[in-house]
């Protein structure tokens, strides 16, 4: 298996809102260490700005437009890795399981990962 190629975690009852693959979680667990605690912001923009974007935390500041949609429990992270997404992309993705997973490629140019080659992004499922 390709090390990015990722099974998306089964949905149960109860799954939550946000999860993430064991790839995505290791790229994470690095991260962590080169950078303290993490956080993730989903905006609706276009390009880069449509996949989460990963920063140390508290980095990027919300606001009013954005909700903490879950925070991760990751792991090998002490401490939950925050999930924020803009109020109207949440609107949209009401009814989406959100699946954080990593594949090869640059990705967005200010996300923690994107000098490693990789890149989050996110694969979704209808709950």
């Amino acid at each position: 298996m390709h090390p990015y190629e990722n099974e998306i975690p089964p949905a149960g009852a109860g799954s939550p809102r946000v999860d993430i693959t064991p790839a995505a979680a290791t790229v994470l667990r690095r991260l962590r260490e080169a950078h303290g605690p993490l956080m993730f912001h989903q905006s609706g923009g276009c390009c880069d700005g449509s996949s989460p974007m990963c920063f140390p935390e508290g980095e990027f500041r919300t606001g009013d437009s954005d909700v903490l949609l879950q925070s991760l429990a990751v792991e090998g992270i002490e401490e939950p890795v925050a999930f924020w997404i803009s109020a109207s992309q949440n609107a949209v993705w009401a009814h989406t399981r959100l699946i954080v997973d990593v594949v090869e490629g640059r990705g967005g140019g200010f996300s923690l990962e994107a000098p490693d080659g990789v890149r989050f992004l996110i694969r979704s499922k209808v709950i």
